[in-house]
Order: C-alpha cells, then structure tokens, then sequence
C-alpha cells in the first residue's frame, strides 16, 4: 500500500489514481483475509483439510524428516555463502549493463503492429510526407506586447523556416484580436526521434529569446514537447518518490524484523532487481535481443511512463516476498535455533509460498506480452521479468546467502533504537516468554 499510495508524489492525475486504487484494493483485501476468511474457516472447521487432490500426496508442512526441493537449496546456499552470492551479483549486474543505453520514448501509432491500420497509415505518412507529419510541432506566440503582429509574425516564421531540421513551417495564423499567432512546424525526424528533440529545445531556447525582443513569448506544444515535459516531471519526482516509499518501507521493516540489515539488503536487493530489469527491456525492445522468440516488435524506446510505474509495483511485491521469506526464519531464530539453521528451516516453509505467488504473478503479467499494442507488451514483459528476477534471484538466493554470511547479528539492532521502534512482536516472541514464566512458576508451586 505505501507503495502504490507513494505514486501521488510524482504528481501525474493518471499515476495518482492508479496508485490510491490499487492500494485501496489491497487494504480490502487484507481486511477480507483478516475477517471473512477466518469466518469461513470456522464454519468449515476440520473439513476444509479433508478434501483429497488425485495425484497429489498429502504432506505435513511442519515435517522436517524428509528435506523438501527448497530445503536442499538452501542447505547449498548456506554452505557456499560468497560463491553464491557472488555469482548472483554479478549476473544481475551484467544483464544491467544494456541499462546505459536505456531511451526513454513515448508510444504512438509507429509502434503497433504492422498488420493494424494505425501502423498502415502512420508508415504511409511517412512514406509520402516525411515522418516528421506523423508528430508537426504547434508553435505559439503571445504578441500582446509586439508592436506589430504581422511584422512579427513573418520574422518568426521565417526564423522557424530556416531551423536546421525543420521540413516545413506553415505560415501564421492570427487570431482576430491579433494578439496570438500559431505556427505548425513539421520536423524533418519523427516525433520520438532525438533530432526533434533537439528541435524543441531549440525552439524553447534560442528562437523564444529571439521573439522576446519584438515583444512576441513562444509556447511549444505536440507530441515531442509532451513527451519531453513529461519526462522531465517524472525524472524530478523519482527521487522524493524512492525516498517516501523506500523510507517508510525501511521503518516498517525494521519494526517487524527488528534488525538494521534485513531492511537494508531488502532495498539493495530490489534496486538490483530495477536495474536488471531496465536492462533486459532494452536489450529487447531498443535492441531487437530475443523479438522473434518471445513473439515482440522492437519499439527502439521504452516506454516513459514504465520506470516509475515499474518500481511502485514491483517494490510493493518485493517486500511482499521478503516478509514472506524472512519472517519464519526470524521465528526461528527467536525462538532458539541458531543463526544459520534458523535460515535453512525458514527458508524450507517460506520459498513454497514465494515460489507460487510468484508464478502466479508471472503468469497474469506475461499473458500481457501475448496482446498488440506495444505500451501493453512492455509492461507485461517488465513486470514479468522483473518479479522473476526479485523472486527467484534476490529473495530465494541472494537473502539466504547474506544471511548465512552475517549470522546472528543479521537480527542485531541498537538498543537505543529497540527502545524507541514500537515492538509488535510478530513471531510470538513476548508469548513465549510469558508462558516460560507460567510455566516455571506452576513447577515452583508443584515443588513446594
């Protein structure tokens, strides 16, 4: 929910409601969980353990005697801590390389699929006109303060025609009080290539200030001056954004944990998952890697709108896997196992339930790269990849292997600090205690 909820800090309509809904969504569903589910329960009592699946064995999730797949594997990460850490690190790292090279652009008829009649006429106006007619710039002037409209208007339109990169400038449009003219300016390049880029900021900088001194003040608008506005919004609001949603996440997961280093290797581990995923989306959609196996078109872009997007989702699954993960693992360790048996035990009950949850996931997302329009596709494909990443690789390899090598002081935490976090004591702990207590004071009673 903080997650979701922390898009409102970007400040786009679209992003905000997304984000209050879906985690709205979420707050109703763990509120069904914590109600009605155990209501039904009650009403089925021991029936609802009594039903047998042809096929599949009836195993007790508690017996230790026999090591499930999950078990075993962390009895090999455990043992060989830096090398599997190592080889984890470092092959998150290299499929994040491509990230260097990462483009962000803004999907448009270009990027459909060949067979639709978007992508047809988009292609055939670019065939007969150029494509810069697939994304013309739209140029106004404010010539409240000109002295003369006209005259000022043919000086800009002529400084408009004679921008390197501009095809064409139609002349001026006056409006009837002749205080603001527009101009349409068609780019030599498409709408998300670099060089029309390049032509708004040209137009923004140079030719404004040019206009400024016959009284005329330029505004640019079009595809290409929304995208670029677009991504600059997105780009200051990354940060506030990480540090609301990665700072609340950090307290919260110190409260459960009681730890400094559980929360810290949870928000590494997830910038890890990020950056390996940005990079497979360029090697894919920017670089054409793997199109014709996975079924997708190279778009020469990703999405503008995807990264921010991206990390409020997969952030909020993250640590959906990590409390998973680590919370009977601290069980254990609290309530006596040692540091490195506390890992393998909760490992071996934890990774059942992370593993499906995340082929669930994986499933429901990567139906999306089945679909046409490419803004979909990669939004299928990221968070696909993204979850199996964080899933498979950081919490089921990365966590245990860090773990192993820190030990017990893993669950360390200053005491300064344990004093001032409220302690919600997750794993029963305190009631362990107080039943020890009970218990030792009955046999006390006994003995006299």
């Amino acid at each position: 929910m903080i997650a979701l909820a922390g898009l409102s800090v970007v400040g786009i309509p679209i992003l905000t409601e997304m984000g209050l809904a879906a985690a709205l969504t979420v707050g109703v569903a763990v509120v069904i969980a914590l109600t009605l589910l155990p209501a039904l329960l009650g009403f089925a009592g021991q029936r609802v353990l009594s039903t047998r699946i042809p096929g599949l064995k009836v195993r007790d999730p508690e017996d230790d005697s026999r090591p499930t797949a999950g078990r075993r594997w962390a009895n090999f990460v455990v043992r060989r801590p830096v090398a599997v850490l190592t080889v984890a690190v470092v092959g998150l790292g290299v499929l994040a390389l491509p990230i260097t090279d990462l483009r962000l652009g803004f999907p448009d008829e270009g990027t459909y699929p060949p067979e639709t009649t978007q992508r047809q006429a988009y292609d055939f106006t670019a065939e007969g006109f150029g494509p810069g007619f697939n994304g013309p710039l739209l140029v106004v002037a404010d010539m409240a303060d000109a002295s003369t409209s006209e005259q000022a208007a043919e000086e800009l339109h002529a400084t408009l025609s004679e921008l390197d990169g501009v095809q064409m400038a139609a002349p001026a449009q006056i409006n009837q009080a002749g205080d603001t003219a527009i101009f349409s300016v068609v780019p030599v390049t498409g709408p998300d290539h670099e060089d029309t880029e390049r032509l708004v900021d040209t137009i923004r900088s140079d030719v404004a200030t040019q206009a400024e001194q016959s009284g005329a003040h330029l505004s640019v608008t079009g595809s290409t001056a929304v995208f670029i506005d677009f991504n600059e919004k997105m780009g200051d609001a990354l940060l506030p954004y990480l540090s609301v949603v990665v700072g609340l996440s950090f307290i919260l997961l110190m409260i459960v944990f009681r730890s400094i280093i559980v929360p810290l290797k949870a928000a590494l581990g997830f910038l890890l998952t990020i950056a390996a995923t940005f990079g497979a989306l360029v090697a894919v959609f920017q670089w054409g890697w793997l199109t014709g196996l996975l079924g997708v078109q190279e778009t020469g872009s990703v999405i503008s709108l995807l990264p921010i997007f991206i990390i409020g989702v997969v952030f909020g699954l993250a640590m959906d896997y990590e409390v998973f993960l680590v919370t009977r693992m601290r069980e254990e360790f609290v309530h006596g196992a040692q540091a490195r048996q506390a890992v393998t035990v909760g490992f071996q009950h934890g990774a059942r339930v992370v593993a499906a949850a995340a082929i669930i996931m994986i499933s429901v997302f990567g139906g999306f790269i089945l679909g046409d329009v490419s803004d979909i596709v990669q939004i299928g494909f990221a968070l696909a990849v993204a979850i199996a990443f964080d899933a498979f690789i950081v919490r089921m390899t990365i966590v245990p292997a860090v773990l192993a090598l820190v030990g017990a002081r893993a669950w360390w935490l200053p005491r300064w600090l344990d004093r001032l976090l409220p302690n919600v004591d997750v794993e029963g702990e305190r009631l362990a205690r107080y039943l020890e207590r009970q218990q030792g004071e009955a046999d006390q009673t006994a003995v006299r």
